[in-house]
């Protein structure tokens, strides 16, 4: 039997657009229960938005790389990989020039730790994989790019 999942979130913005365009506050909270934590966001400070707060376009590339990462370690485990670390220094690039607007290409760059067996051609293939099995990589139409980096470890 195949599981349904349902993710929600509860987000609110107080202020007025009264005074036009310019003015009003852009920054925002939500909450994703059954998590606690809220988030406090806020629009690219491109839009006008507060440079110290998170912007959706974050959150979208925070997300591609937390998937990845997700998808790795359980493909990795499943093959015997011993994973010690896992960084990534991902960016995602949006052109105003593109119509509509829109993340238009996102590059992953984790670069891997691992102990033991495993060949460094074995655990790009499980990069791979994972990227494959990743759910946000697959709901997103962004070109997906993957520069991971392995090293190995005694």
């Amino acid at each position: 039997m195949t599981a349904n999942h349902l993710y929600h979130s509860h987000l609110a913005w107080t202020g007025t657009t009264g005074a036009g365009v310019t003015r009003y506050d852009r920054e925002h909270r939500i909450v994703t229960p059954p998590a606690r934590a809220e988030l406090a966001l806020s629009a690219d400070p491109a839009f006008r938005g507060d440079p110290d707060l998170a912007n959706p376009e974050q959150l979208l590339l925070a997300a591609a790389s937390s998937c990845q990462l997700l998808s790795f370690l359980a493909v990795a485990a499943c093959a015997g990989i011993d994973v010690r670390r896992y960084e990534d220094d991902a960016e995602a690039s949006m052109s105003e020039a593109e119509q509509p607007v829109r993340i238009g290409r996102i590059v992953l760059r984790p670069h891997i730790v691992v102990s033991g067996p495993a060949e460094v051609d074995e655990v790009r293939a499980a990069v791979q994989q994972a990227h494959e099995t990743c759910y946000i990589a697959n709901t997103l139409n962004a070109e997906m790019v993957l520069e991971p980096t392995i090293e190995r470890v005694p």
